[in-house]
């Protein structure tokens, strides 16, 4: 039986109910038909012209991405632009191209779960709750080790789940940690939370200046593991999620994670 974009999507909001995402994104389908048959699936964090490249290599019909390809409304289509050469590649070789966006950040087993167990967290819970009646779902993550850990195998833990060489650490790094909130993605605006809710490290992105202050003053650590860092895991999260669906429902779909994305920030040591 031939699979839809439209059935696609259903099974990811069945996960990442659309009604989860925040007011101001743009998640679901964003080029493409619903009626269209899919055969083939890559998935990457972000819509960019290499993956667009990579899914045309591969034979992919169908890119799903973490960010939305159009974020804001576009008051025209310049394929001169990343944006506009990404629609003109997908468009021209018939690809549709869905996000899963703040949907997947707020949803039980969501983005910020795939981190929390990746540093081996348990007893995880919302960092702020989630307007739905289902207490596993909201922004961010707060849990506790099993056991305290030292700050250096929280730091080893970290490089591995962020695959990071070196981190930025602002404010006072314990000697042993129990309870870690975290963020995938920009959540510096929630580390007044994670301090009020009594973690003792707080793991985000895009960490502000005045909130690295903040947190020097208070004696709270706060740890920058970038925004790819921190939402790397989305891509095999969006993977088990679909193969899930794809071994259940017998949907005999081709479904394989970008093997060309990488961090856009490269580390370079000054002689």
């Amino acid at each position: 039986m031939p699979i839809t974009i439209r059935e696609i999507v259903a099974r990811l909001h069945d996960h990442a109910p659309l009604t989860l995402a925040e007011p101001w994104d743009n998640a679901g389908l964003l080029l493409g038909d619903l009626d269209r048959e899919a055969a083939s699936i890559l998935i990457g964090l972000d819509p960019t012209t290499s993956l667009v490249a990579e899914a045309i290599a591969l034979g992919a019909d169908t890119i799903i991405t973490h960010h939305p390809l159009i974020f804001k409304p576009l008051a025209a289509i310049n394929t001169a632009e990343p944006t506009g050469r990404c629609i003109e590649m997908a468009l021209s070789h018939r690809i549709s191209v869905i996000a899963c966006h703040t949907n997947l950040d707020s949803a039980a087993g969501g983005v910020s779960d795939a981190l929390a167990k990746a540093i081996g967290l348990n007893e995880v819970q919302p960092l702020v709750a989630g307007a739905a009646a289902d207490l596993h779902q909201g922004l961010g993550r707060i849990g506790r080790f099993p056991e305290a850990v030292s700050a250096a195998a929280l730091l080893r833990r970290l490089s591995e789940a962020l695959q990071l060489p070196a981190l930025f650490i602002a404010g006072r790094l314990p000697a042993s940690i129990s309870t870690v909130a975290l963020c995938g993605g920009s959540g510096s605006d929630l580390a007044a939370v994670a301090y009020a809710r009594g973690a003792e490290v707080y793991i985000t992105a895009e960490i502000k200046h005045h909130v690295a202050r903040w947190a020097e003053e208070c004696g709270f650590c706060l740890i920058e593991g970038t925004h790819y860092g921190t939402e790397r895991h989305a891509v095999a999260l969006l993977a088990d999620i679909l193969q899930a669906e794809n071994i259940s429902r017998n949907w005999n779909i081709v479904i394989q994670q970008t093997l060309t994305e990488h961090h856009p920030f490269v580390l370079t040591h000054i002689a």
